[in-house]
């Protein structure tokens, strides 16, 4: 993977995180292939802590993986709570995340994805949550094509979305990103590695209509998961970011969205490099 990266890195860059999706506790003997990994150049530490086999496991997980990112001096990113319900104690550890990224002073460097069983919650259960995720900077990774495959898959009638709800992440302040977690896998069969596809499912799926809805949307493809890759560096088209830019084919930004223009250059550290003529 570091040969790829290096291969393509005038171009796009390319973010090892090592992801340990089979689990620590229940697969011993991962922890020091984690520890061996993180001494790689550039990587970043994930975890997986609902595949482990008790909650109190999986918040080990969760203890686990935020402390080797301070050990290392990188950001974390966690695969959380997908599930349809919120009835399995591993599937709702949002809160106890954003607790310990405080205590660990992580705040901002810490990236959740899925998050799928906020979605099943009660407005007044999932109101604090959220609250202690915007708190502590944790932002949210919002996962639509993969996880509207995934999700309802036992249900009959009325299937549920099963993605975490847009609107009331941005009424209680949490960052939010979109991704397509997968691409044309036995997790997200379909997809073009297209971010601008994925926001415009994201629009459809989650009841984005207002024009300042849809322009989180686009925050939520550019600067907020540039911030979320890189914490702290400056990003957007702005004085000392970096010059990593899609030109697209319009002078209207409301049409980015709903008229996907074609693509007619792509910028990666000050240099072209596609350009359709």
């Amino acid at each position: 993977m570091l040969e790829a990266a290096a291969r393509v890195a005038p171009l796009t860059r390319v973010q090892l995180a090592v992801f340990p999706q089979e689990g620590l506790l229940v697969r011993p003997g991962t922890l020091e292939l984690l520890e061996e990994a993180l001494d790689l150049p550039g990587a970043v530490v994930g975890g997986c802590p609902y595949v482990e086999a008790t909650a109190d496991d999986a918040r080990a997980h969760v203890d686990l993986v935020l402390d080797l990112a301070v050990r290392y001096g990188v950001p974390a990113d966690l695969h959380l709570d997908l599930a349809d319900d919120a009835d399995d104690p591993r599937f709702t550890l949002a809160e106890y995340v954003a607790r310990s990224t405080v205590a660990r002073g992580l705040q901002g460097r810490v990236a959740i994805g899925h998050v799928t069983s906020l979605a099943a919650m009660a407005p007044g259960v999932r109101g604090p949550v959220l609250d202690a995720l915007a708190a502590a900077d944790v932002a949210v990774t919002v996962l639509p094509a993969t996880d509207l495959h995934l999700g309802g898959r036992g249900d009959t009638v009325n299937v549920r979305r099963g993605v975490a709800p847009l609107h009331d992440l941005w009424a209680h302040g949490v960052r939010v990103a979109l991704s397509s977690n997968n691409v044309r896998n036995a997790f997200t069969p379909t997809g073009r590695a297209d971010l601008l596809d994925i926001a415009l499912l994201a629009a459809r799926v989650g009841h984005v209509s207002e024009q300042s809805d849809l322009d989180r949307l686009l925050d939520a493809v550019t600067t907020v998961p540039a911030g979320v890759v890189e914490p702290g560096v400056t990003c957007g088209v702005t004085v000392g970011a970096p010059a990593d830019l899609v030109v697209l084919d319009t002078v209207d930004p409301e049409t980015v969205l709903l008229d996907q223009p074609r693509r007619w250059m792509v910028v990666a550290g000050g240099t072209i490099g596609f350009h359709q003529t």
